[in-house]
């Protein structure tokens, strides 16, 4: 089995970038369902990104504190295969929606990620982002890797302040089973530049390599 770092582009807004993604190798994309993200999308154009795609890229929702009625009608109306919960949600919450999901945790100084596996443990994945008050991701700034944890039986996803220039030097210091880019790629905020997204690729690829 061939080991590699698997990549999720988040906060897609444009049915051609979530395309571009896809063409240069992404797994998954991610579409942000929170009002106060500058990259929030709505059902309609979230029904657009995911008519463009091709076969298996997965699509990911991403939730903030949300109602259980907002995350129905996503579900109810586009093809959602994985949620991401980035917010305060208790784990009896993510797990009822009969959808596979990821928790996201923003590491400030004191968090302790064995008790929150533990606590998520129905969780298929850890996203461990960079924390700064208000602010639920695409700060664009990373947290220190060496935080990165090493023995928790569950994947973990690094996120954070990654971009083309820094994501080799990431995966060769953490080893994660995924990486999450946002602003790292994008020439504004929502929208994504095709040759940062390639560098971005290529990145992975040679960290993937040694």
């Amino acid at each position: 089995m061939v080991n590699r770092t698997r990549v999720k582009i988040c906060g897609i807004t444009r049915p051609e970038d979530g395309l571009c993604a896809a063409r240069l190798g992404a797994d998954a994309i991610g579409l942000v369902f929170y009002a106060d993200s500058p990259r929030a999308v709505s059902i309609e154009q979230a029904q657009t990104v995911v008519a463009a795609l091709p076969p298996f890229v997965t699509v990911v929702a991403l939730f903030v504190n949300p109602e259980p009625a907002e995350v129905d009608a996503v579900i109810q109306q586009v093809a959602i295969d994985l949620l991401q919960f980035h917010g305060d949600e208790p784990a009896d919450f993510c797990q009822r929606f009969a959808k596979p999901y990821i928790k996201a945790v923003r590491m400030r100084d004191n968090v302790e990620l064995m008790g929150v596996a533990e606590q998520y443990a129905t969780a298929s994945a850890l996203l461990l982002d960079s924390y700064k008050p208000g602010v639920h991701g695409g700060t664009g700034h990373h947290f220190d890797w060496s935080r990165f944890p090493s023995d928790l039986n569950k994947p973990i996803i690094l996120a954070g302040g990654l971009q083309p220039e820094n994501v080799a030097d990431a995966i060769s210091r953490t080893h994660p089973f995924a990486v999450d880019v946002s602003s790292g790629v994008e020439v504004a905020k929502g929208v994504k530049d095709n040759e940062k997204m390639n560098q971005f690729m290529r990145g992975v690829s040679v960290a993937d390599a040694k």
